[in-house]
């Protein structure tokens, strides 16, 4: 990812936060969705997408090989996610753990 300051007079960290705040502004799932879709190109999209659908096997532990064979994603990918699940900031668990409890509380009948 390239690192570089186009505008020396806004910090990478204030746009970077200013992205977050965007993200976090959202209402729903639709309105990400087509966020998502005017700000990544296919690549970048589908890289995200990929890194997202090992999450769940890296927290059934399934050898990395298996994660392979059932997603497609490169072991090399798998071992970056599970790098960061482990050691990283929190974020790869906070978002699986809040989509869980979302999906929880959806099939409780009202």
């Amino acid at each position: 990812m390239k690192r570089r300051a186009i505008d020396p007079e806004t910090p990478n960290e204030s746009v970077e936060r200013s992205l977050c705040e965007a993200l976090a502004a959202l209402r729903d799932v639709d309105e990400m969705q087509a966020f998502l879709h005017d700000l990544c190109t296919p690549a970048e999209l589908e890289a995200l997408v990929d890194r997202w659908r090992v999450v769940p096997y890296l927290q059934e532990e399934l050898p990395y090989r298996e994660i392979h064979e059932r997603t497609g994603v490169s072991i090399t990918t798998i071992g970056r996610v599970a790098r960061f699940l482990n050691q990283g900031n929190g974020g790869y668990l906070a978002a699986a753990a809040r989509a869980a409890r979302k999906r929880k509380t959806a099939r409780v009948p009202a």
